[in-house]
């Protein structure tokens, strides 16, 4: 709503300062500032309500050393992480963006179906929660908005070649002209097109990008059509997973929204080269016009989680709950779609995916072994994985660390990968 007011007196009334409201990076740090005060000042004051109110944690006695101590500890504090995520985006953000719509969608929906379980835990008594189908469900409308929109919004385009569009096949919304860098002080023009597209961008190889078009293209007149459910298909997938993978991952103190904040800043830079038409260039990358606007929602989940941090660091004073975890997981996967660094998910959301990967190995085996033996095996101690090195004497302030350790190499390769290949 700010970056439209100052536009206008900007325009209009040409006041001192006003221009600044139009550069992605001066908004982008008053989002973190912005967030970081909601998330650290105010958050105080939504922990003592949630105290007030008697929202706390109830803990399954699962034989881990300073568990039970944890009971009682006020739970659905992702709450505070939505409010510091929507508030500062809904000030300082451009609110007719595409993207922003769309962030801001998947942002309040997660919380919504979040809240309902923690809802459902806390206040019915029921440990259960939220029926899983009707997560799933939730999840999977999320991921048909995000893949509809994508597949049909003019808005939602990369930029390319006109002739490679043209060769390509591909559906062109805007042409234009362009001047590429002088070769011998000779000012050389091109002609690009914006296109409605479903590449990809794909780490380690050539030319970095991989188009869905080409896993359907041998079905010739019914391609399309296939496509779209193909992709849509994907988009779901992906929200599904890595947002429940980030719920598996919200198991001790700081781990979640720790991790969550170093994936947080790789997508703001993504968000900020792929938005930017020079940076793009120079890189070889996909420039998505629209898509700087990412760079402000960026800096809103970092704020948000780093504040939350404050709070939720080791010993916790507020738990998340489903309410934070599910919203953080299901944006960190919509924004690395929009991006079109979804397939850079299982190197830069390695954390979360070693969680739910010692889930599904833990169980499979478990019942692998009681079929063949009559009795079941277990690979790790005690699953997801952060209870495992609880289980050996780890002290969980220590995993954490590691774990964020990890995840800063992850995501530093992860960038590297905008080069290598």
């Amino acid at each position: 709503m700010l970056y439209h007011f100052f536009e206008y007196i900007d325009k209009y009334y040409n006041f001192p300062g006003s221009g600044l409201y139009q550069y992605i990076t001066f908004r982008a740090a008053l989002a973190i500032i912005l967030s970081l005060i909601i998330s650290m000042v105010f958050g105080n004051k939504i922990i003592s309500s949630l105290k007030r109110l008697q929202i706390g944690e109830s803990v399954r006695d699962l034989g881990l050393d300073g568990q039970k101590a944890k009971e009682g500890t006020p739970t659905m504090g992702g709450i505070i992480i939505i409010l510091a995520i929507l508030i500062p985006c809904l000030l300082l953000a451009r609110l007719d963006n595409v993207y922003i719509l769309l962030m801001i969608f998947s942002t309040v929906w997660l919380g919504l179906i979040g809240g309902a379980d923690d809802y459902i835990k806390v206040f019915m008594k029921n440990k259960d929660g939220l029926s899983g189908k009707f997560k799933i469900f939730g999840q999977v409308f999320l991921g048909l908005v995000v893949g509809i929109t994508m597949l049909m919004s003019d808005n939602v385009v990369v930029r390319m070649p006109l002739s490679e569009a043209q060769s390509g096949g591909y559906e062109i919304i805007k042409q234009y002209q362009t001047v590429l860098p002088k070769v011998n002080d000779v000012s050389r023009m091109t002609d690009m097109a914006y296109v409605k597209t479903t590449m990809t961008n794909v780490p380690f190889f050539k030319n970095n990008n991989f188009d869905y078009k080409s896993l359907i293209g041998f079905l010739g007149d019914n391609s399309n059509i296939w496509l779209s459910i193909i992709f849509t298909l994907i988009v779901i997938f992906i929200v599904t997973a890595v947002s429940n993978a980030a719920n598996l991952t919200d198991g001790i103190d700081g781990l979640a929204s720790g991790t969550s904040a170093i994936i947080g800043v790789t997508l703001g830079i993504f968000a900020y080269v792929s938005g930017n038409n020079i940076i793009a260039d120079y890189l070889n990358i996909f420039y998505i016009p629209y898509s700087a606007e990412l760079v402000i929602f960026s800096a809103c989940f970092i704020g948000a989680c780093v504040g939350f941090l404050w709070h939720n660091s080791y010993p916790a004073k507020v738990f998340m709950g489903d309410v934070g975890s599910l919203t953080i997981g299901g944006i960190i996967a919509v924004l690395a779609i929009l991006l079109r660094k979804e397939l850079l998910i299982p190197i830069l959301c390695g954390i979360f995916v070693a969680e739910n990967l010692s889930v599904i190995l833990q169980v499979s085996y478990f019942k692998y072994t009681k079929k063949k033996y009559g009795e079941g095996r277990r690979i790790f101690k005690m699953s997801p994985l952060h209870h495992h090195f609880q289980k050996v004497g780890m002290h969980e302030s220590k995993i954490v660390t590691r774990f964020w350790i990890i995840g800063f190499v992850l995501a530093v390769v992860s960038i590297i990968t905008l080069k290598i290949r």
